[in-house]
């Protein structure tokens, strides 16, 4: 018989888990619950693996499941760096490692710099991944010298990217909450007090991570278990590391030269990079030269405020090597000793202030003070984290560190002004950004530090680091010497914070703005920034955490009218306030209103015309926003997606940046919903896909697949739309499961699909999700009126789906002229049809009125006219539209009725009823 489980077939992530399952004998259903997926997909994983596997049934897939089990399959490879060299013994201190690893969730591997802390925590980690099995990460925050950097630095170890709406830090937790996972956090010390409350957040919301760091200093977080790392045994793994090192750099070692070796390695204190450096030097010095070199007192410390004794025995081999130096030689590893990452000759010229210093680098990579690498834009230059930090202590000591500084200084100012978002711009960013970030935390001139800060937050944003741009916008803002200028990076603050949906933020950083102008006595900048306050909290009402009161906006409304004068920007920007806040159709989300719909409109229009003689772009498509309200208000979908591509298309030149963005992705956002407000499904499903592959909306893309789906089951073409559904659910959960009535439309998309489908575990998963997301009441009136009479006619509950569309638009206007009007309407006159109501006729006649215009509800008008004059049924009207066609034939009976019920069947929908008999 054929040994199956001889060659195991590949098979995806999702896969494994199914088949790990079906390995616990569960069913269907249980597993789709357990790991968060449909039945169907379930369906579709075990059909794949029994083809894979060749197997007959789920028995065997179980079979196969308990057979890898027992074989130990591995899980994902560590992501750990490759070691350069080989490592040497320490088996005594692996184990016990390991042992405290195995017991508690969080290990610190403790010991002065030098030791081998890093070389055993990466020892270890590779050695107990198999008890990981969802992953192992390696984080090295050599580099992170920002405190507020910490989690930006694990999410990009995980590959994870910001989400707008959250910070990293809650991206990682959300990313690793179910994960049995190791994160190896490598040179802790410089960064501690963003450490400690990060791993508290981290281990308390994440029950089975575990954490093995690497510092010279406890952590001191809750779960904290220390681990002291020795030094190596001079009789045995000194010797073996020294061995390995030395024959690497070309001694050729005999057995007489064993004690001296050990010697040499206790006067070291068994410190693992003294040993590297002294066994690197052996070959050209000899074991002679070495112990003369470690005897001589100027090459060892005398003790100080900087030689506490956890640096002494790593600086005594520093010291020995700095000694060797050229005098030149010393000076250039002073000046590189303030680089944080790796960097090139030319760099370190800038830094040292000289014109040629090749000679110098390959003096000092000669001497294992730099460690030499290739890379795309040539040779790059890294110094150890011990080394450079001696380095900087030699710099202060030699007193040139101010100088040093200022040079580094301009130099980043240099690069990041050079950084234009152009070709391979993010790579060079990435590779630029922590220097620019350690030149910003030490900074001491001021208008240059203004000017990196600016800069910073400008690639950032570029770059989709859109909470650390708020930050350096802010900082920015802050080191400005301009009032004027510092109140306009606070509004590019504000533009951001909305990018991340954070509208508390936007709020308070319009209002500093505004009484940061005032202040300083440019009246007409504060009316602006006062007046865009209380309009953004009007437009976007639904990111805020605690809404202001409506008195509040109007409060700054009239304080922004006071300050106005006559000044262009100020007396728009009020108009605008005016028309979102005070004359508001239905009453904003900062309170009621009195006005009309035609006051509304009236205002909004009178809004347009004053942003349009300032000649501000952002501040017309601020106002053509609200005119496409008032325009929604009024009934007129055409126009509010005219209003809305005016917009795309006033934005879409602009160069890039906070405003611009915001105004473009509320843009089109909106487009998608006003295409489907007229018909135009094809032309929502392309703005939507636009929107998805905005980086912006990388992490959150269930935003617009969400839409996907309305247009989907909308549109009548339901065969993507599961796979569709699939990606929503997954974007939705890596998101940490949003709420917000804002996904209901998507969410009941979903939902009306699987019904009409015959899922039922996908019914009750998408009613699940429904729940969580929230509806308003609203909305009874609009999308879910919509999608549940849909499923009402489509199984044959006639006169339960005209009671559920029975209220007249004009009465429920509020909640269907914006984007539902023209789907309503047509399907509450062909619901009135199949139900025999005497109303029908007049509902369809008074429906023309509405969509005129709209190909795709004049067409079910005129099929429920048809229908009820008992004419043929023009099923060619929904070419675009699978299911309307199918629809359209099963309606019309008789041999047609057959073909479309067939076609409803291919579609994957349950069957549709036919036509109640006259």
């Amino acid at each position: 018989m054929r040994d199956t489980c001889a060659v195991t077939p590949e098979i995806s992530a999702r896969e494994a888990d199914v088949l790990a399952l079906l390995g616990e004998h569960l069913s269907n259903a249980e597993i789709g619950a357990r790991l968060y997926i449909s039945v169907r997909t379930v369906e579709s994983h075990v059909s794949s693996m029994l083809r894979k596997f060749g197997a007959a049934d789920r028995r065997a897939l179980a079979h196969h499941a308990a057979e890898l089990a027992r074989a130990g399959t591995p899980g994902p490879a560590p992501v750990l760096p490759a070691p350069l060299t080989s490592f040497i013994g320490r088996a005594r201190e692996r184990a016990a490692l390991a042992a405290l690893l195995r017991e508690h969730r969080q290990v610190t591997a403790v010991g002065p710099g030098g030791v081998g802390k890093t070389r055993l925590a990466l020892k270890v980690a590779a050695e107990t991944a198999a008890a990981h099995p969802d992953g192992v990460w390696f984080v090295d925050l050599v580099s992170t010298t920002d405190t507020a950097m910490v989690a930006a630095a694990v999410a990009a170890a995980l590959g994870l990217g910001e989400q707008p709406g959250r910070g990293l830090d809650e991206s990682v937790t959300v990313a690793l909450a179910d994960r049995d996972a190791l994160l190896v956090l490598d040179n802790c010390e410089q960064v501690l007090d963003g450490v400690a409350p990060f791993l508290e957040r981290l281990l308390a919301t994440c029950p089975r991570v575990r954490v093995l760091a690497t510092s010279r200093a406890r952590l001191m977080v809750p779960f904290e278990r220390v681990y002291q790392v020795p030094s190596l045994s001079a009789e045995d793994d000194a010797v073996a590391l020294f061995l390995d090192r030395a024959s690497a750099a070309g001694l050729t070692p005999d057995a007489s030269m064993r004690e001296r070796i050990i010697e040499i390695c206790r006067r070291l204190d068994g410190m693992a990079l003294a040993i590297e450096l002294a066994a690197a030097r052996c070959a050209g010095l000899g074991l002679d030269g070495l112990g003369a070199g470690l005897s001589d007192p100027l090459r060892m410390l005398a003790g100080g405020s900087r030689a506490d004794d956890r640096h002494r025995s790593v600086r005594a081999a520093l010291d020995w090597s700095h000694a060797l130096l050229e005098p030149a030689d010393r000076a250039l590893l002073r000046a590189v000793s303030v680089f944080v990452s790796p960097f090139t000759a030319r760099a370190a010229a800038a830094i040292a202030g000289e014109t040629f210093v090749a000679d110098g680098l390959a003096s000092l990579a000669e001497q294992s003070l730099l460690v030499v690498t290739a890379a795309p834009g040539g040779t790059e230059y890294r110094a150890l984290e011990t080394i450079r930090q001696y380095g900087a202590e030699r710099l202060d000591a030699a007193g040139e560190t101010e100088a040093v500084h200022a040079r580094h200084l301009a130099w980043c100012l240099s690069a990041a002004e050079d950084l234009a978002p152009t070709g391979d711009w993010r790579v060079r960013f990435d590779d630029t950004a922590d220097e620019l970030r350690a030149a910003l935390t030490r900074a001491t001139d001021r208008p240059a530090a203004h000017r990196l800060a600016r800069r910073l937050a400008e690639l950032t944003f570029a770059r989709g680091l859109i909470g650390e741009s708020q930050q350096r916008h802010e900082q920015a803002a802050a080191l400005a010497a301009d009032p004027a200028e510092a109140a306009g990076l606070l509004r590019d603050a504000a533009a951001v914070a909305v990018c991340r949906m954070r509208g508390d933020d936007m709020y308070r950083l319009l209002k500093e703005a505004a009484a940061l102008a005032e202040s300083a006595g440019d009246t007409a900048a504060a009316a602006r920034h006062w007046a865009t306050a209380a309009t953004h909290a009007h437009r976007f009402s639904g990111e805020f955490a605690d809404l202001p009161t409506h008195a509040e906006g109007l409060a700054l409304l009239d304080r922004a009218a006071e300050l106005a004068g006559d000044d262009p920007g100020a007396l728009a920007a009020v108009a605008l306030g005016e028309a979102g806040v005070r004359f508001d159709a239905f009453g904003s989300a900062l309170g009621p209103a009195e006005n009309s719909v035609a006051e509304t409109l009236a205002a909004a229009e009178r809004a347009v015309a004053a942003a349009r003689r300032t000649g501000d772009p952002y501040a017309e498509s601020a106002a053509l926003d609200t005119l496409t309200g008032a325009q929604s208000w009024n009934g007129d979908a055409f126009a509010v997606a005219a209003t809305i591509e005016r917009r795309v298309a006033l934005m879409t030149p602009l160069p890039e940046g906070p405003v611009r963005t915001l105004e473009l992705m509320d843009a089109l956002v909106q487009s998608i919903e006003a295409a489907l407000g007229v018909g135009d499904v094809a032309g929502a499903r392309g703005n939507a896909r636009r929107v998805r592959a905005h980086p912006l909306l990388a992490e959150v893309s269930y935003r617009a697949t969400g839409w996907e789906l309305v247009a989907g089951v909308l549109g009548g073409d339901p065969a993507p739309l599961p796979a569709i559904g699939e990606d929503f659910l997954d974007s939705w959960r890596r998101s940490g499961r949003p709420t917000g009535t804002f996904l209901g439309p998507g969410v009941s998309a979903g939902l009306t699909l699987h019904r009409l489908r015959g899922d039922e575990d996908a019914v009750r998963e998408w009613s699940d999700v429904l729940a969580r997301v929230g509806t308003l009441p609203t909305h009874g009136h609009s999308y879910l009126a919509i999608f549940e009479a849909t499923e009402l006619l489509h199984t044959g509950r006639f006169e339960e789906a005209l009671k559920r569309l029975a209220p007249d638009p004009r009465e429920v206007w509020k909640y269907v002229t914006w984007l539902w009007l023209h789907w309503y309407v047509p399907l509450r006159a062909e619901a009135a049809v199949l139900a025999g109501d005497a109303a029908a006729r007049e509902y369809i006649e008074d429906g023309r009125g509405y969509v005129r215009g709209n190909p795709f509800a004049e067409a079910v008008l005129d099929r429920a006219e048809a229908l009820l004059d008992g004419d043929r049924l023009p099923a060619t009207s929904f070419a675009a539209s699978p299911y309307q066609a199918a629809r359209t034939l099963v309606l019309a009976g008789g041999a047609e009725g057959e073909r479309g019920a067939a076609l409803v069947a291919e579609l994957g929908l349950v069957p549709m009823a036919p036509p109640p008999r006259t």
